[in-house]
């Protein structure tokens, strides 16, 4: 079967973020609108963001996913109001208009979803701060009470001890309600295809229940992906709840097995996650190599050659492939301590630098976006890539290989961190003839199981069973 045809039956049932290449943008740190918002002009900056569609285009992105969005007072996810952009951004057309211009280009749009916490000028609280008991929004805040133990003669539950992070309470009738409505404003007005819901694992359960029922009942193939750090996925993604999580296991594996040259770590999580009886299998997983809170890869690896098989092995792997705006390009970048913390990991770019590269002195920036560019193609060529069962083939020091099959088709993927080129024979591979897909076509033929073949260094092979 054609392999499009395969892709578009399966986005129809609403598969399409497993089977897509996703790029992260932090939009107030990308366009330099991080200044404190203080009730100025609206600054329309998110129109630049039209320019981003040839370079998205180039890397093969099927979607983006937006950081915070809506007002808020700093770092967005402080929310004043869910049914307004950020004027710091740009209008609430700006937007609709950006999503249009993506939409035309075949491009989905998903947005950060912060329902757990507001920032302390959200309306509601600011009238409860002013009527106390009196207000209708009393209720509307976990924890609240005036009792003088906090700043302004009240306290509250917070986000992590945040006080300018006021945590909702979830189960208040007004609260679900007006959520709900924004969610229903967002896909209505903007045309959004997906939310990721930040501090997932904060959330009332029963709360993501309802915020599925809902979009569900909307559109059948809206993606609801969690921010979910530590424990148990499925908690959080399962048939009722989010379609997936942030792979934060997979993440940590995947750097930490290249600095240390020991691939066995992110070989133990795959197997586990997604190999025979793994339990992560039926959920729609975001990958990542780097993301608005965790150092850049290009700096938290500790050799740039590894940035190769990294991105690799994220790609070819099982799960959705994130893309963290201006690291296509190895831009470096730290996360520090106290307010600004994050400020390195979220800088300001151009979108003129950004699509030609202009923003980065890393090792061989422009090689890197072409192995993107590379990597991607094969991955959305390929329905066992996409959507394929794992399976584990064999697992060195700094080589891994593992088995993609999507009903006859098979891929075999080979990914090396090793510094020079190294013959390995592989057993357990199905007899047949394959060719290296991501390399020039060359041709193998396995008799008896068994595969002779030469790993490159930090970098992949993919066989394509062709007979």
């Amino acid at each position: 079967m054609d392999q499009s045809k395969v892709a578009l039956s399966l986005s129809a049932e609403g598969r399409w973020f497993e089977g897509g290449v996703l790029y992260h943008i932090y939009p107030l740190g990308m366009l330099g609108c991080s200044r404190r918002n203080e009730g100025g002009a609206v600054c329309h900056r998110l129109p630049e963001l039209a320019g981003l569609v040839d370079h998205l285009r180039a890397l093969g992105v099927t979607a983006v996913y937006f950081g915070p969005l809506f007002e808020s007072s700093t770092h967005g996810y402080d929310t004043i109001d869910y049914f307004h952009i950020d004027r710091r951004l740009g209008s609430d057309d700006d937007f609709r208009n950006l999503v249009d211009c993506y939409h035309e280009a075949g491009i989905r749009v998903i947005v950060d979803g912060v329902f757990n916490h507001v920032g302390r000028g959200f309306w509601g609280f600011r009238e409860a701060m002013q009527e106390r008991d009196m207000a209708r929004t009393r209720d509307w805040f976990a924890g609240l009470r005036f009792d003088g133990r906090c700043r302004d003669g009240v306290s509250y539950s917070t986000w992590e001890g945040h006080e300018e992070l006021v945590k909702l309470n979830l189960d208040h009738p007004g609260v679900r309600g007006h959520l709900l409505d924004a969610v229903s404003w967002w896909i209505s007005e903007f045309h959004i295809d997906g939310i990721r819901l930040d501090a997932a694992d904060c959330l009332s359960q029963d709360f993501v229940r309802a915020l599925r029922a809902h979009v569900d009942r909307i559109r059948s193939d809206f993606l609801l992906v969690g921010e979910v750090i530590h424990g148990d996925y499925r908690v959080w993604a399962n048939g009722g709840m989010m379609h997936g999580t942030t792979n934060y296991e997979a993440y940590k594996g995947l750097w930490s097995s290249h600095n240390d040259g020991n691939f066995h770590e992110i070989a133990y999580s795959l197997n586990r996650q997604f190999g025979a009886g793994g339990i992560y299998r039926d959920l729609e997983m975001y990958s990542f190599v780097d993301n608005h809170d965790v150092d850049r890869i290009a700096t938290k690896l500790r050799s740039p050659y590894s940035l190769y098989s990294v991105y690799a092995l994220m790609f070819l792997m099982p799960g959705c492939p994130s893309i963290y705006y201006g690291s296509e390009w190895g831009i470096c970048g730290r996360k520090g301590r106290g307010y600004d913390a994050d400020v390195a990991l979220r800088p300001a770019v151009s979108v003129s630098d950004l699509s030609v590269g202009h923003v980065s002195e890393s090792y061989e920036s422009a090689t890197l976006e072409d192995a993107l560019c590379r990597f991607s193609r094969v991955r959305r060529s390929e329905a066992a890539l996409c959507w394929g069962n794992y399976r584990q083939i064999a697992v060195t020091a700094q080589t891994l290989t593992f088995e993609r099959t999507w009903g006859m088709e098979t891929v075999i993927c080979l990914v090396s961190d090793q510094p020079v080129s190294q013959m390995q024979n592989l057993s357990g591979v199905c007899d047949g003839r394959y060719v290296d897909i991501l390399n020039g076509g060359e041709a193998f033929e396995v008799r008896g199981g068994r595969l002779e073949i030469e790993f490159y260094p930090h970098w992949a092979r993919v066989l394509k069973k062709v007979s």
